[in-house]
């Protein structure tokens, strides 16, 4: 059995047109994965923060559910960068799909049971999900080049596109799923979040052979001993750690704003006469605006740079703060376009920052450190989430939202000191 893997994997090196055909099904077999994963990320954008303002009856704490998922996100992000490292991707990304189905039905129960602990305890859970349709990505660069990287990001993260806009509109019937069968409305969503995440996971596990990640190891293995036996210089395999930081900052500046106002638009809205219909409308927008650009984002990068699309992010997600602030509370309009804006600037963030981040690491230790990264990314939307309830209960949605577009000017100064730098 071992022979004939072996045998597989060299298959592969040996023919580029086989292993270009690959390529192009990894593409397909994760963006499959990435619809319902998309469509499982509604619940905790949409009504997370609903939820808890619902039940611990305060504004103050509801920031608390999005904290708790990218927090829960964090330690599944490494987690699930570890087992990829050691036993594919196929494993990794499956394995963080299903617990994060799970999360998402512990949610569910926690509602019926009226339980602030379990909540807390099944949002941790439930991040695990968000953490792996995030990390679905690497996957599909693992057998691309340098020139098609970018690209290959955002062609996974453009399939999240159908599911995520999806989710977040069908947020009003599935609360009238829930209610019908005895569960409380906000607590809808978070079924559906159950079975497309799981799905998801389903996806990966019986599709993804063989291991885009192993054959990856396989080809610079192969690379590193043809040099050997011909004595060609090589370059060291390592990581550049000035690529990683830069690409990091990018990421996690991008996640912090994000995060911060999304989090806190929806009790804005229900504060100012809103219904969960027109919530879900918003946010809709957002997120589509955060995934669906995400092809020609990807062409960009590859094209015209890493520096250039990181900068374009921070002055995007400036414009989406600004209009956020001074948008009047009863426009529909004007908060759809600040949401959008702040998609869109993540979404250059996003993708910019990862293709820095697959730049800098080789695959034999791509998937650890990968992980890792997004352990950073998971704890800045931690911070994020938990950090803008409080503002606005001691402010307002406008300082916050202000104060999200200011910081992310920060991108502009760090990118050009790493172009000057190299």
């Amino acid at each position: 059995m071992v022979e004939k893997s072996q045998e597989s994997i060299a298959s592969y090196i040996e023919s580029p047109e086989k292993l270009k055909n690959l390529y192009r099904r990894v593409l397909i077999v994760v963006s499959l994965s990435q619809i319902f994963g998309g469509a499982g990320l509604a619940a905790g954008i949409t009504v997370g923060a609903l939820l808890a303002q619902q039940m611990l009856g305060t504004d103050a704490y509801a920031g608390v559910p999005s904290a708790l998922f990218t927090l829960g996100s964090a330690g599944a992000a490494f987690i699930v960068g570890k087992l990829s490292q050691r036993y594919g991707r196929r494993i990794g990304l499956s394995t963080g799909f299903i617990v994060g189905g799970l999360g998402a039905i512990g949610v569910v129960l926690a509602t019926l049971m009226n339980s602030i602990v379990l909540l807390f305890a099944s949002l941790l859970i439930y991040g695990a999900g968000t953490a792996t349709n995030l990390q679905a990505r690497y996957a599909g660069t693992d057998l691309a080049n340098n020139k098609q990287r970018a690209t290959a990001i955002s062609t996974t993260m453009l399939m999240t596109t159908f599911g995520a806009v999806l989710g977040p509109n069908l947020v009003e019937w599935m609360g009238k799923v829930a209610l019908s069968i005895g569960i409380p409305a906000l607590a809808g969503p978070f079924l559906l979040s159950a079975l497309a995440f799981i799905m998801a996971g389903l996806v990966l596990f019986t599709m993804l052979r063989p291991d885009p990640l192993e054959i990856a190891k396989a080809i610079e293995a192969h690379k590193q001993k043809m040099n050997k036996e011909n004595q060609t210089p090589s370059m060291p395999i390592s990581s550049n750690k000035r690529g990683l930081a830069v690409g990091a900052t990018v990421m996690v500046l991008t996640q912090i704003v994000m995060v911060a106002i999304m989090t806190m638009t929806p009790v804005h809205m229900k504060h100012h006469g809103h219904g969960l219909a027109e919530v879900g409308i918003v946010i809709g927008f957002h997120v589509g605006a955060m995934y669906l650009p995400s092809l020609v984002t990807g062409i960009l990068v590859d094209k015209i740079g890493r520096t250039a699309m990181s900068i374009a992010s921070g002055i995007t997600l400036l414009l989406a703060g600004v209009v956020a602030a001074f948008a009047p509370s009863d426009s529909m309009v004007l908060l759809i376009v600040a949401l959008s804006l702040l998609g869109l600037g993540w979404n250059f963030g996003l993708i910019s920052g990862t293709a820095q981040i697959v730049d800098a690491t080789e695959p034999s230790t791509r998937a650890k450190t990968q992980g890792k990264m997004d352990v950073f990314v998971a704890l800045a939307g931690a911070s994020g989430g938990a950090l803008s309830g409080i503002v606005v209960a001691n402010s307002s949605y406008a300082v916050l939202s202000l104060a999200g577009g200011l910081l992310s000017l920060v991108l502009i100064p760090v990118v050009i000191w790493s172009r000057r730098a190299a």
